[in-house]
């Protein structure tokens, strides 16, 4: 059906009048609003329109008082209107008749297609869609009234009580189609991105109708329709149903089909760009032909579906000359590799060999100067302000816990002082001058390995430790600047997802080890309370008989009396049942005497405290709980708040926990040591060449904990914009380590864990989210200010005993423990082993076990297990002097699998090394089952955008 002269309304402009199916032969003839050609960032080809808002308004009341009611709307999800409970359901997967779209189909087919309609306002769009010859003068100008009437909207306010919009027919007036104020206050409009367009869909009976009456219009220009929209937004489509009255309710399902339609990304680019009624009827047609029956008796239609958690790729969906590579603007199909197209193991520009010495250092330099004042610039948002405290917090409590471990590792000659003074300025320095300044330097558990060998073997051979250190430095900062000058770095390619885990999954239960270590100390040192124990009444402090000043008697051994008389503020106490205290003369209830608390179940109640409640309201973002601001300021304070929980629980009760112990003086903790290292000491001169031996293993294993670090921080996944740069990295950690060499401060390289939690912490994430759409990731608020405060803030804690001295060192190990448990937990790797203890049938869908069979990928993980025991081993004996060398194996145990796996379970299980990727054909490495094919379940979802693993932090 269509109206005398509406050719004019099909204006034939380049841009619209393209074939279903096809793209315009000028990839940039349809720019975004930024500027930006108008295709998605995958790079697949379709063309991104703006997202659209769809409405659909339901005629009520038949034949008493009628009525336009919004009953449902569209972004992503359906949300249909709860009229009994007077609210919007949750988002859900919309379900549709299969007749509901044939007879949509037919309707259309004879119906009124408006393609570029010219209309400005809903009055002049009314008189459009009623022209129609089969009604009369009389029957038009009632339907002109009704359509008019302004409908009710049930609008979430940003008040506590939703309000209903008014429904009286519509007054001319010269702001008539201007936005009411229930309408500018909706909540749902934050939810809504800029350049959001709108779909009204009207649908109903009524009863002065012989005939159903179909109308499909497409504006040419958008068109803000007043109150017909529950949002204030411009309206590109409107789609009117009305019909005599059925059995059943038929309009009602194809209004809501038209709305599903159009919530239909591919639907909706093919109508965009329809110029004909042949085209939207192709377009139907290509939705149907991807429709999923669900067969009837075996599901509920009630039921509503969730929102799936990652919705799959377009890549499937494209057109079909688009996919078969017809037309002269069809794109070529991506190959299966692609997959693999954000890996870091592409060679990218920061590991590209330029064959001249210091040319990968200078290209950094080069690349990384023009982002340097934006580096201080973007840090200036509330985020950060909460990642300096996340940070700042597992920072000191990772120095106060290496700083302890090295001073029983070499016996004094550094201590917590060494480590708060070494962390502050090599990390300040760091973030300074370095390429990629979201890493976070610290001392690691490698390298503490190392520095513990390093004083064993001084000790045994009577060498002066501090001495021979500065040489082994020296060597090492002249090794890895012969790296640094021979482009080294580039061989980080050759770190792939095996190499990366096992490193990382060793990292990981180093921190796990040390946090139940340190936990199990204090269950020694304050042994737990038995029922009937005679030794543990109360401190008694009785007279001395023979003067004036109080005597205390021992009972128990002397390291147990100090401790315990320390933390009571008490010198030299004894331990006595109130029995004997009374014998001696003391006052066992009195106000010099002290009930002794269990402080070992204390520790350990405070430690699971803070390890248990970071862990939940790290998962609260993710609950049901909470409006979406308040879940996501305590995920992103979630281990402050834990700590803070576990300060007020130790305060309140009172408790004698042992508390951070932060050094009051600023010197050197070995006595008589000047901050300067001497040269030689009283060690023989030919032992700064000797150095040379020990300095290549530790040259080794500086190389291997950084770049392992530096390639995981920098995975493409994570959509770092300003770029990484291993080579001046490894430039700055070799000037560092010769500095805290002379100073006699512990080295640092980077540190895994703390610095994925750095970044995760300052995780951007996309604020208008479709109802029932999960936050999409932008990527990383890339910055330089936040660990630059966190590591003058770890300076200027020196001198910040009286209010750090506060915290239990209980909640810092149940920190410490967190984020040990949260970074394995992560990994792909720990996902297989789990995999070992479960049956088939309770196993999860991973994509994985789809291609690759289990007893193999048991026989990859089992080798990864082998690994990483061997290296634990290494790590924990006399042996651990190769510990380097054992790392760097990992590689060769990676290139060895590939004599046992094929590339087609390598690509699934690992990732494939640069020359494999090169020797491999552009088609050679896709899955077995075909992308074309319609069986071909999980293809799509080879082409999502990897999302980052990073599951360790506040966000």
């Amino acid at each position: 059906m269509k109206l005398p002269g509406q050719e004019e309304f099909d204006v034939r402009n380049a841009y619209e009048n393209v074939p279903t199916g096809r793209l315009d032969s000028d990839p940039g003839s349809g720019p975004s609003p930024d500027g930006s050609p108008d295709t998605d960032s995958q790079g697949l080809g379709v063309p991104k329109d703006p997202p659209l808002f769809i409405q659909l308004n339901e005629l009520l009341g038949w034949p008493q008082v009628l009525e336009w009611r919004e009953t449902g709307r569209w972004v992503l999800f359906e949300e249909k209107l709860e009229i009994g409970g007077r609210r919007w359901s949750a988002p859900h997967v919309p379900t549709l008749a299969l007749p509901s779209l044939h007879k949509l189909r037919s309707l259309l087919a004879e119906g009124l297609i408006l393609l570029d309609c010219p209309a400005q306002s809903l009055l002049e769009l009314v008189e459009q869609v009623t022209r129609v010859e089969s009604l009369s003068p009389e029957l038009r100008g009632q339907l002109q009234s009704l359509l008019l009437q302004r409908p009710q909207h049930l609008i979430q306010t940003t008040g506590p009580r939703p309000c209903w919009g008014s429904a009286h027919p519509r007054e001319s007036s010269h702001d008539e189609d201007a936005p009411l104020k229930e309408q500018r206050q909706n909540a749902l409009r934050q939810k809504l991105p800029p350049g959001a367009e709108a779909g009204a869909v009207l649908a109903g009976e009524l009863g002065f109708l012989a005939q159903p009456l179909g109308a499909f219009v497409r504006l040419r220009d958008p068109v803000m329709l007043g109150s017909l929209i529950e949002v204030p937004l411009p309206s590109r489509f409107f789609c009117l149903l009305l019909g005599p009255p059925t059995l059943g309710r038929s309009y009602h399902e194809m209004g809501r089909a038209v709305a599903v339609l159009l919530s239909d990304p591919q639907f909706q680019w093919s109508v965009r760009r329809a110029s004909n009624l042949h085209d939207v009827v192709a377009a139907l047609d290509a939705f149907l032909e991807e429709v999923t029956v669900l067969p009837p008796g075996r599901w509920d239609p009630t039921s509503r579906i969730p929102p799936p958690k990652c919705l799959p790729s377009p890549h499937k969906r494209l057109p079909l000359q688009m996919q078969e590579g017809k037309g002269p603007s069809a794109p070529r199909r991506a190959p299966a590799e692609d997959r693999h197209s954000h890996s870091p193991h592409t060679p990218s520009p920061e590991l590209q060999r330029t064959g001249r010495l210091f040319g990968g250092l200078v290209q950094d330099v080069r690349r990384k100067a023009p982002w340097y004042p934006s580096d201080f610039l973007d840090a200036l948002h509330p985020q950060c302000f909460s990642a300096v405290l996340y940070i700042y917090l597992a920072t000191i409590t990772n120095a106060i816990t290496f700083g302890g471990l090295l001073g029983e590792a070499t016996n004094g000659a550094q201590g917590v002082l060494e480590s708060f003074l070494g962390t502050a300025v090599a990390g300040a320095a760091f973030c300074l001058m370095a390429g990629q300044p979201l890493t976070i330097l610290s001392s690691t558990g490698p390298v503490l390995v190392f520095e513990r060998l390093l004083f064993n073997f001084s000790r045994d051979y009577s060498l002066d430790y501090l001495p021979f250190r500065l040489w082994v430095g020296i060597w090492v900062a002249t090794f890895c600047l012969v790296l640094v000058a021979t482009e080294a770095s580039v061989l980080v390619r050759y770190f792939t997802r095996f190499t990366e885990e096992g490193f990382c999954a060793l990292i990981s239960l180093i921190f796990i080890y040390d946090a139940v270590g340190k936990m199990l100390s204090l269950t020694r040192a304050y042994p737990i309370q038995r029922p009937g124990s005679p030794a543990y009444g109360c401190f008694c402090q009785y007279p001395d008989p023979g003067g004036n000043e109080s005597q205390w008697t021992r009972t128990k051994p002397k390291e147990t009396d100090d401790l315990l008389s320390m933390d009571l503020g008490l010198v030299n106490a004894s331990l006595l049942p109130p029995s004997e205290c009374v014998r001696r003369g003391g006052h066992p209830r009195g106000p010099s005497c002290h009930t002794v608390p269990d402080i070992a179940f204390f520790s350990l109640l405070l430690f699971l405290t803070s390890f248990l409640f970071a862990t939940a309201l790290k998962h609260v973002k993710t609950s049901r709980f909470f409006p979406s601001v308040v879940r996501k300021v305590l995920s992103d304070f979630s281990s402050v708040l834990a700590i803070l929980l576990g300060c007020g629980l130790d305060a309140s009760l009172g408790l004698a926990t042992p508390k951070l112990t932060v050094p009051r003086e600023f010197k050197p903790t070995l006595p008589g040591r000047d901050w300067l290292v001497s040269s030689f000491g009283t060690n023989p001169w030919w032992l700064s060449v000797a150095a040379a031996l020990p300095a290549l293993l530790l040259s080794i294993l500086i190389f291997m904990d950084q770049q392992i670090t530096a390639v995981i921080l920098n995975r493409a996944e994570y959509r770092l914009r300003k770029g990484a740069g291993f080579h001046l990295d490894f430039f700055c950690v070799a000037l560092l380590m010769l500095l805290t060499s002379a100073l006699g401060l512990p080295w640092y390289v980077s540190a895994t864990v703390i610095s994925l939690a750095h970044m995760d912490s300052l995780r951007r994430e996309s604020r208008a989210c479709a109802p029932g759409e999960p936050p999409s990731f932008l990527g990383i608020r890339e910055q330089r200010l936040t660990g630059l405060v966190v590591f003058i803030l770890t300076g200027i804690s020196i001198f910040l005993a009286p209010v750090l001295k506060f915290i239990p060192m209980p909640v810092l190990y149940g920190i410490f423990l967190y984020m040990g448990v949260a970074a394995i937990s992560s990994i792909q790797f720990t996902k297989r082993v789990q995999l070992l203890l479960m049956p088939a049938k309770h196993q999860p869908d991973l994509l994985l076990l789809r291609h690759v069979p289990l007893s193999r990928v048991h026989l990859f993980t089992a080798i990864q297990l082998a690994c990483l025991g061997l290296l634990w081993i290494v790590k924990s004996t006399p042996a651990a002097i190769i510990f380097p060398i054992m790392l760097l194996g990992l590689v060769g145990v990676r290139k060895a699998l590939e004599w046992v796996f094929s590339p087609q379970e390598l690509l699934w299980l690992d990732e494939l090394l640069p020359e494999k990727e090169r020797s491999i054909p552009e088609k050679g490495l896709e899955p077995e089952c075909s992308f074309s094919g319609s069986d071909s379940e999980d293809s799509e979802l080879m082409y999502q955008p990897k999302a980052p693993e990073i599951n360790i932090s506040v966000n």
